[in-house]
Order: C-alpha cells, then structure tokens, then sequence
C-alpha cells in the first residue's frame, strides 16, 4: 500500500502524471475506466489515488468511484482532477472525503505538493495504526499451572485458525487478554483488533456505533465494522446486544457485508469475529434474550476461561507481572513479592479475578513503601476480619459445634484451601503443612477428601463419604 493509483480515460494524462511521478521516486499502476481502478483497488490497495471525474465509457464516474472507495477503503486518500471543474463539483468531492481537487490544466508543482502532503498523511495514518497494534501489553498471558497450560494450548490451536470463538467465564477472568492473544497470534496480527463493549453501548446507537451512518446531509460516517476490516472484531458481554442488532449481526457473518444506518448500498467487510460472555447462553435463548442462529453461527470452538480460584498457582506469577509492568508504565516502585504476602494471595477469595488481583497490587505500590519486600500485612484485609478485636474470627457454624467437630472442620477447610493452592500437588502440599506425603494421604482420607480432574485441572473436593460422615449419617 505504497504507491499511486492514475485513474483518467485520457492515456496521455494517465502516462505524462505516471512520468512525472516515475521521476519523483513514486511507483505507479494505471487505469482507464471504473472496472479497471477498482480491479487494482481489490488486487491490492494503492496508497494514494489520482482521480478523473470524468471518466468516459465507464459505469462509474469519480464521484462514485470516491464514494465506493471511501465507503470500503476509507484510509486511502484521494486526489481528484477536471478538466471540468468549478466550486460545486469541489465541494462535492471534498465533502465525499477525497483529500484534495486539482483544475486541469495543473500546475506540476501543485499537483506534486498535495501528492507529497496526502502520502505523507497516510503514511502517518499507517505508522499510527501499526504503533497501536504493537503495544502487545494487554495480550500477554501469564501462568505456568495445569490449568493455564490447558488454556494456552487450546489458544495457540484457534489462533492460526479464522474460526469465530465464543470465551465463557465469570468477570475479570481475562477473556479479552485472551481474545488479544489470538489475535496477535493470527494471521490477522497485522490489522487492527477492534473491541465492542455491548454493555456499555445504549441499544438505540448500537447500530449506528458498530454500522456507521448516511445521510445526504452528513455524509457517510464509518463504524466499527469498518476499522475492524482485515482484523478481528470482540464482542465483550455479548448477551447484552439487543435482539435486533443481533439480527443484523448474524446477516454480516453469513454475507460478509452490511448496511450502513440510513443507507442502501451494501458494504463488504474481512473480519473475525471473537464473542465474550460471563453467561449461560442457551438460558438467554430460552428465555428469548438471544437468537439461537447467532448463538450456532458465534460458538464454533468454545473455550472456558477459568476463575482465579482455580489456578491460584498462578497467583504469585501473576502479581509479580503486574508489579513489573506498574513499574514500567507508571513509575510506581519495582518491590520483591513477599513469601508469607504470595501465600496469603493465594488463600484470599476472589471474586473479581485476574482484574481484583491486578488492582489490590497497584493499591499496595501506591500507598506502600518505596523499597523492601511486599509483606503479608499490606494486603488488604476483608471487611469480616478485625485484627484488633481478634486473629481468628469463628463463624457461627464452627462456634456452635464441639471442639473435635470444630477440628475436623477446619483441618477439611484448610487442607482443601492448600491443595488447590498447589493445584492438587500433594507433595508441594505435603511440604508446605508439615506433614509427610504417606501421613498427608492419610489425613485427607480421613477427612473425606478427595482429588480430580476438573476441565484439565487437578483440585481438590470432599467426597460423597464425607458429606455422609458431617451429616451425622
């Protein structure tokens, strides 16, 4: 997408700005009429296009090639010339978007200082869009434990693949940085990625967001189907799209191409398309809130994102990532990960996932030390614990039960709390309590635990015998 299009039924036209920009170090290709300028525009966009609005035997004059052009390939700038012209065809072209008009005759040196000033502006436009894909920040995936291998894998296969793919998972668990991932690792990494938010988006200007608009006043306005093009388009939180924009959804990946909102000509479009859900999809079918010709035409390989409570191996990995990149992006202090605060990280509950751990690190970097270790006592502590009334607070089911009882019930909590901490690992386990491996072994079987494999994943669970011997039966 580098050099010049010369489009003028005049051959002698077409070769005297081809010579002349020959000169000047530019590569040119040639055109005659509308069929053969929009050949070449398919075969591989120009950088730039010299336009004829006059344009003999042709089923299109410049002004519709400007039209089409702009409508489909809205990046690349056009210059249009006349022979014919006076201020309303300026207009015309200008208002359309080409970036400037030229009167023939024209002067050489005009002519070559708006070229210079339109290839530099797409150049420009190129180095911008090519800087914003390079920040691979947000798509880097970290973890090393059963379950996130298991993820990795299944992303590494869909990636070089331009299968559409539906991610499920609770909120925060990182299914865009999963969707950046696939997407910087396709064939498509070297167009945008364009995310829709459909949560956040009010129903009514859905349309005209994702389509873009027309209307003779106005103009053409693009949307984000069009920055999407040869790239991957993400729908986050996709059961929020209201049904009839759904309906003109399943009509794009079906035809490859859409309507503009108030308009009638067709656009064509080269996307992949990424959904996002945090739910259960066939429910919204049954209850009517989602079309289930979407649902088939979205879910062709479905991968799971896993909560955080199910790979808290990655939890120290994870917090030490994020103290990097505070460091590199914000300046905040590059402090060591304390032992005893990696090991409280990986027993505190999370409800918010990978985006929860991410904002109690940056709350520790900002308003703790400059230098030292993260210690444990820096994390927060939740609302249900008074450290100054007590360190251990009973629940009012322990409270009320015997001592043995008690017991039991806390050796089960807390070994279930250790072993998928460790991601069913008995020997890590084994060594962090204090315990031998054989007596550990013992000890779970006593308390009715249990290990197994869970989508990939090794965790621990209390087996149906236990729940019989806490019954009392």
């Amino acid at each position: 997408m580098s050099d010049i299009l010369i489009v003028d039924d005049e051959r002698d036209i077409r070769e005297l700005i081809a010579d002349i920009l020959e000169d000047e170090g530019y590569a040119t290709r040639l055109a005659a009429n509308s069929d053969e300028c929009m050949k070449e525009i398919n075969a591989d966009p120009p950088g730039l296009i010299i336009l004829d609005i006059w344009l003999k035997d042709s089923r299109m004059d410049g002004i519709d090639i400007l039209k089409t052009v702009k409508r489909d390939n809205p990046d690349i700038p056009i210059v249009i010339i006349s022979g014919h012209g006076n201020i309303e065809i300026a207009v015309a072209a200008i208002k359309q978007g080409a970036y400037d008009f030229i009167e023939k005759p024209f002067n050489i040196d005009q002519l070559m200082v708006v070229i210079r000033r339109a290839m530099e502006a797409s150049k420009l436009r190129r180095e911008n869009a090519e800087l914003r894909r390079s920040d691979v920040t947000s798509c880097v995936m970290v973890g090393s434990s059963p379950a996130f291998r298991t993820l990795k894998a299944q992303l590494d296969k869909v990636a070089k693949t331009n299968s559409r793919i539906l991610l499920s998972g609770p909120p925060g668990a990182g299914k865009e940085v999963a969707a950046r991932y696939i997407h910087a690792n396709s064939l498509r990494a070297r167009g945008p990625f364009v995310s829709v938010n459909s949560a956040t988006i009010e129903p009514e200007r859905m349309e005209e967001v994702l389509f873009g608009s027309h209307s003779p006043e106005r103009g053409t306005t693009t949307g984000l189907l069009d920055e999407a093009h040869g790239g991957t388009l993400y729908f986050d939180e996709v059961a929020d799209m209201p049904l009839g924009t759904q309906t003109k959804i399943l009509r794009v990946l079906v035809e490859q191409q859409f309507q503009r909102a108030g308009g009638s000509d067709k656009v064509r479009v080269d996307i992949r398309v990424i959904s996002s859900t945090t739910r259960d999809l066939e429910a919204e079918i049954r209850r009517g809130n989602f079309r289930e010709e979407l649902y088939h035409r979205l879910n062709v390989v479905p991968i799971e994102v896993l909560p955080l409570s199910e790979r808290r191996e990655d939890i120290p990995e994870l917090a030490r990532h994020f103290i990097a990149e505070f460091n590199r992006t914000q300046g905040l202090p590059l402090r060591e990960l304390g032992e005893e605060a990696a090991a409280l990280l990986q027993t505190m509950p999370w409800p918010g996932n990978v985006r929860q751990l991410r904002n109690v690190i940056e709350r520790v970097l900002i308003l703790g030390p400059e230098s030292g270790p993260i210690e444990a006592a820096e994390l927060p502590v939740s609302e249900e614990v008074s450290e100054e009334e007590s360190p251990v607070v009973l629940s009012p089911a322990l409270a009320t039960l015997p001592l043995r009882e008690a017991r039991e019930m806390f050796e089960r909590e807390y070994l279930l709390t250790q072993i998928n901490r460790f991601g069913g690992n008995i020997s890590r386990t084994a060594n962090f309590v204090g315990m031998e491996r054989s007596a550990l072994h013992r000890k779970l079987k006593s308390l009715g635990i249990s290990t197994a494999n869970k989508a990939g994943v090794r965790v621990a669970q209390i087996c149906d015998k236990a729940d019989e011997m806490a019954s009392g039966g």
